[in-house]
């Protein structure tokens, strides 16, 4: 821990480590860059909680994506500040002991959390937006199979689920979101998509100054 910590200046310990949790509880796992964080992230975090029931939402704020160009990607302890103001909710922690268990792929971080956390139930959250490159993903049929998923509306990425190889590969495991209360409760593969509020901010407008990071839909 403590030469990871020399690695990423700035971060505190506890942020290299995972959260606390319960045997039990319910916990949705939402990772990103968060490269700032924004409205956006805030919605799918307050419609996962909601209607998943979660107990938590990890925001786990990745080193660097390995699909992404990291060279231009601000300090880990930067990014970790961002996303500790922004959030109000006491459920919602920010973590990135990614960093301090050197693993960069979902599919090993959900690996990882599992060993970890054997008897806690979790749900893999991510935003609409990110399901037409899923199957882009390391493992990403590992990831799938490893926690339910539920996949939460983005502007303009509504449709994209019907056409995605994800969403195909794996239509016999997806739940009405009537039912999304029950999805932590199903073995993987399970998932469902989730209509709610929804903002046009992204990460990528804010850099570009097109946007602010609080604008509404």
């Amino acid at each position: 821990m403590s030469d990871t910590a020399e690695l990423f200046p700035g971060v505190a310990r506890h942020h290299l480590r995972m959260p606390h949790v319960e045997p039990g509880m319910t916990v949705g796992l939402f990772g990103g860059s968060f490269n700032p964080p924004h409205e956006g992230h805030l919605l799918v975090t307050e419609t996962a909680i909601r209607r998943l029931r979660l107990d938590q939402l990890w925001w786990i704020v990745t080193p660097g994506n390995p699909l992404k160009d990291t060279t231009e990607l601000p300090p880990l302890a930067e990014r970790i500040a961002w996303s500790e103001k922004i959030n109000g909710d006491p459920r919602v922690k920010v973590t990135a002991f990614e960093a301090s268990h050197q693993v960069r792929f979902t599919a090993d971080t959900l690996a990882l959390v599992r060993r970890y956390n054997p008897r806690v139930r979790f749900i893999w959250v991510m935003g609409a937006d990110n399901l037409a490159s899923f199957h882009r993903w390391q493992n990403w049929q590992d990831i799938a199979l490893t926690f339910p998923i539920a996949v939460v509306d983005r502007p303009g990425s509504t449709l994209s689920y019907l056409s995605s190889k994800m969403a195909k590969s794996f239509a016999y495991a997806r739940i009405d979101e009537s039912d999304a209360a029950l999805l932590s409760t199903l073995p993987a593969p399970a998932w469902t998509f989730l209509h709610g509020p929804r903002s046009p901010v992204s990460s990528t407008a804010i850099r570009n100054g097109e946007v602010s990071a609080r604008k509404k839909a």
